[in-house]
């Protein structure tokens, strides 16, 4: 099933097992997702359709932002909304594919360096490139960043 289906059922599910915080989360997924459709019609898409690679990175975006929010409050001395923020990513997390860990992620760039032959620092932006297109959702870019860096100036 297709993510946006999986999203729906869901909301739906939700709304029959009367979980509130679930449905509230569920429904902030479905507004990111309807205003990311509005922006793609406005900027020329005939439908506006979105497929799940799009929603795959609505999503990787929400928990990032989810993640930041938690760490402010949680140093604000904020834990009652830490923790909402926390429930929310773990909910936003079960529609994300599986994460890969610190032993794939060096696999998978090792792999998208070799097969491009990248040698050098100026190749990095391809390889990012590539692990993007592999590995969309799948790992923390901003991470990956420098240990693509390092590798490339090894």
């Amino acid at each position: 099933m297709e993510l946006k289906a999986r999203l729906q059922a869901a909301t739906k599910e939700a709304m029959k097992a009367r979980q509130t915080e679930r449905l509230s989360t569920l429904r902030l997924i479905a507004a990111a997702i309807k205003d990311r459709e509005i922006a793609a019609r406005a900027e020329g898409a005939e439908d506006g359709s979105l497929g799940d690679a799009d929603l795959i990175a609505i999503l990787s975006k929400m928990v990032k932002q989810r993640q930041e929010s938690a760490k402010a409050y949680e140093e604000g001395g904020r834990l009652e909304l830490a923790e909402k923020e926390q429930a929310e990513i773990a909910l936003i997390q079960e529609y994300l594919p599986r994460q890969l860990d610190a032993a794939e992620t060096a696999a998978a760039i090792d792999k998208a360096i070799a097969d491009l032959g990248a040698d050098s620092i100026r190749d990095m932006g391809r390889v990012m490139a590539e692990l993007r297109n592999r590995h969309a959702g799948q790992m923390d870019f901003g991470a990956v960043g420098p240990m693509v860096k390092t590798r490339l100036l090894n």
